[in-house]
């Protein structure tokens, strides 16, 4: 696997829809059309978060946001209860609290946030913890080439090369649009890798290992590109 901003020979990303058409068929249609973001905000509103249906999980909710995850159920964690763990092949490991996260320095990273989907949220600001600057407080050994991350949700997994995680638009992220990021959003703690498919920012961010060779994440085992990467980073 190289580190080609074209991402593998497999082709673009494959949208969620065609993994779910067969339990979903009616929603997905519904997510395909790109008018349905802007009327779904408009008409139903934040209503949509109280959608006994479950369908709601499907379409955008108020800011062109929606909520997906692969687990049945995510635990809640807060200041008191939410540890990152940096580990694998480095000479410090360690464990974060969101307060130690939080007294880092600081970095704010405004772009895209694009689905395969097909659902869009322009110029989004996200502020957090420069993931490259976590690595070097851990202490990369030569032999680190990758990087594994985890989630509390005790399912999701993602994956990035050492020099895709070392861009300057790549976080951890604590903050989105200005406020601490909910857990709907994947807060306390997430990843925000600018340059690629939303799927590669990965939620409930609770892991990360640096191994010596890629590790496919959740999706790309299920066919997604390793190398998410966004058309205009290409």
């Amino acid at each position: 696997m190289t580190d080609s901003r074209k991402g593998t020979d497999s082709g673009p990303p494959i949208g969620r829809r065609m993994m779910l058409s067969m339990l979903a068929a009616g929603a997905a249609g519904l997510v395909a059309a790109p008018y349905v973001q802007g009327t779904w905000e408009k008409v139903l509103g934040s209503a949509s978060q109280n959608d006994p249906t479950g369908l709601s999980g499907l379409l955008p909710n108020p800011g062109g946001f929606r909520y997906f995850s692969v687990a049945a159920s995510v635990p809640h964690k807060d200041r008191t209860t939410y540890e990152l763990t940096v580990d694998g092949l480095v000479d410090r490991p360690g464990t974060y609290t969101l307060d130690a996260l939080r007294a880092l320095p600081q970095t704010r990273v405004v772009g895209d946030v694009r689905c395969t989907d097909g659902w869009r949220v322009p110029d989004t600001p996200f502020a957090g913890v420069l993931l490259s600057h976590l690595l070097d407080l851990a202490g990369v050994r030569p032999e680190g080439k990758a990087i594994r991350f985890t989630c509390f949700d005790g399912v999701y997994s993602e994956s990035l090369t050492i020099e895709q995680a070392r861009r300057p638009d790549v976080l951890v992220a604590l903050d989105m649009l200005d406020a601490p990021i909910t857990h709907d959003h994947g807060g306390p703690v997430r990843l925000y890798v600018a340059p690629m498919y939303f799927y590669k920012s990965a939620k409930w961010l609770s892991g990360i290992t640096v191994t010596d060779q890629v590790v496919p994440g959740y999706w790309e085992e299920y066919g997604y590109d390793v190398d998410g990467w966004l058309d205009q980073a290409a």
